[in-house]
């Protein structure tokens, strides 16, 4: 199952938007507005939303300036929540946030509305930031 936010465009360097991508207690302020825990550890953090189970996310690959890739750190659930970045210009770059796994149908099934919400209030504060 594949979810892509929507390509924002974002008012930092792809360098900036890198830099803060790659600080993982930034996460914060992505959240959506439903989260309950957020916490960071290393080269990790655990955040919780109402009413879904609490999820630690692995810091899995960084390509320069142009991608961070974090991970599930259980292999329960396996999936990638990945940001993609190109540079517009010195003060403004696009980004698209996705998601990958490798759920069964009827995890899919459960699962693709509330994901795709979070994705969508993922990609909406990073372009306010």
């Amino acid at each position: 199952m594949n979810i892509d936010g929507n390509t924002i465009k974002v008012n930092k360097s792809s360098k900036d938007l890198f830099e803060f991508l790659t600080k993982l207690e930034n996460y914060k302020e992505l959240m959506p507005e439903n989260t309950e825990k957020f916490e960071v550890d290393g080269e990790s953090f655990i955040f919780g939303l109402k009413g879904m189970p609490e999820i630690r996310l692995v810091m899995k690959e960084k390509t320069e300036f142009s991608n961070i890739t974090l991970g599930a750190a259980s292999s329960k659930l396996p999936f990638t929540l990945a940001t993609d970045i190109k540079e517009i210009s010195e003060n403004e770059s696009e980004a698209q946030i996705k998601f990958e796994s490798q759920f069964n149908a009827m995890m899919a099934m459960m699962v693709k509305s509330p994901l795709t919400k979070f994705i969508n209030a993922l990609t909406e504060n990073l372009e306010k930031i």
